[in-house]
């Protein structure tokens, strides 16, 4: 039985009316995450880290930018669970979160890329 029988304007056909549709808090949490990747410096940040273990220097080095500039980024990623951190000394470390919306992100963004995965042929 289709998630609702009959629809005010019909159309599409009975067959295309889906059985179910996801509930609000699963779909926020993905608009969550694409809204977090929206900015192009955060998607490259996002997917240096899928990758590795870096600190802030490093990080502002691969994307050529400045170290307050990608801070603010990792922040942000941090904040919405994308990333997370760890201290040795005096240095912090980022890493993406190992989530299954994390894995299920890097790999769309390495199947929308046409990209592979370093270190995999």
């Amino acid at each position: 039985m289709a998630l609702i029988d009959h629809l005010p304007h019909q159309h599409s056909h009975e067959g295309d009316i889906p059985e179910s549709i996801p509930q609000l808090e699963s779909v926020r949490t993905v608009s969550d995450a694409f809204r977090l990747l929206g900015d192009p410096v955060r998607l490259q940040i996002f997917w240096i880290l899928c990758h590795c273990t870096e600190c802030v220097t490093d990080i502002a080095a691969m994307v050529g930018m400045s170290t307050p500039a990608v801070s603010h980024h990792l922040r942000i990623l941090k904040s919405g669970g994308l990333i997370t951190s760890s201290r040795s000394g005096k240095e912090m470390f980022y890493h993406a979160a190992d989530t299954p919306l994390v894995d299920s992100l890097h790999i769309t963004m390495e199947k929308i890329l046409k990209i592979t995965c370093p270190g995999t042929h």
